[in-house]
């Protein structure tokens, strides 16, 4: 199992998103359904981390139209998925 950090996502016109990002990684872009799999089977993790925040893990939640990804809330705004950069 790799722990993968992500740095930016892909947003869909409803801002959604649809696949997580890091410059520079074999595995990147990683579409959503995908990064949903690895997380569901223990294949990798995937986390958030700017500069001068914790760690926060992007977890698959079930919601009314389907599974979706999100980060776990803390004090920082900066590591919400949806406030990452695009990729």
């Amino acid at each position: 199992m790799a722990d993968r950090q992500v740095t930016a996502t892909g947003k869909d016109k409803d801002g959604d998103i649809t696949k997580l990002c890091k410059a520079g990684e074999a595995w990147s872009p990683r579409q959503k359904a995908d990064a949903i799999r690895d997380i569901e089977n223990g294949l990798h993790t995937y986390f958030v981390q700017q500069p001068g925040t914790s760690r926060i893990n992007v977890n698959v939640v079930n919601g009314t139209t389907g599974k979706y990804l999100r980060s776990t809330a803390d004090k920082s705004s900066k590591n919400n998925l949806d406030n990452l950069p695009d990729c």
